[in-house]
């Protein structure tokens, strides 16, 4: 399928930010928006979201069935989790069989994923000041790779083993990598799926 009329972007979305163009509820008025970061072209839109706590990559389409596509084909998202602990052998495993979570008031068991502890990545970005590292354990680090993309589904998984998240930083979509673009910054990409 061809997007030669299409535009598309990858970003590190900020710490804070939403993942949206603007608000549509007088209730968010002082939020910070995408559109505070780029000047997007009309229609654009993001594909998938990160929550406004979460940072790192964030694809941006003019292509509505794309975005679609790829939000519901099972596709693999890496993340990068800070946690609040030293993370056992034996919350990694339960990690990786899926564990349940709380969803829309319900309970939901995450399917199978991939995880493993990692050193502390060093091609991230400063931390935002405002998340808490430090003041309490000692932290870990983790990857993990899902093919869902439930609300707030890391941290909660990761909460559900024992080890809050304290950062957490999107840096994989498919073969799509955050590489070493800096907070906020917006380039123009290839998509071709």
């Amino acid at each position: 399928m061809s997007n030669s009329h299409h535009i598309h972007y990858k970003m590190y979305k900020p710490y804070g930010v939403l993942s949206q163009l603007a608000s549509n509820d007088n209730n968010q008025i002082k939020k910070k928006f995408l559109s505070e970061l780029y000047n997007f072209p009309k229609g654009i839109m993001p594909v998938g979201r990160l929550d406004e706590k979460s940072e790192g990559l964030l694809l941006l389409t003019t292509n509505g069935k794309l975005s679609d596509d790829i939000n519901r084909s099972g596709i693999e998202k890496e993340y990068y989790a800070q946690l609040d602990g030293l993370i056992t052998d034996e919350a990694i495993a339960k990690l990786e069989k899926g564990v349940e979570i709380g969803l829309k008031g319900t309970t939901y068991i995450t399917k199978t994923c991939i995880a493993k502890r990692i050193e502390e990545p060093t091609n991230l970005p400063t931390p935002n000041a405002k998340i808490r590292l430090g003041r309490h354990r000692p932290s870990s680090w983790v990857s993990i790779c899902i093919t869902e993309g439930k609300f707030r589904q890391i941290r909660k998984m990761t909460a559900a083993v024992g080890f809050p998240t304290l950062r957490l930083v999107r840096v994989r979509i498919d073969n799509i990598m955050l590489d070493n673009l800096t907070t906020g910054e917006v380039i123009p990409i290839l998509l071709e799926y």
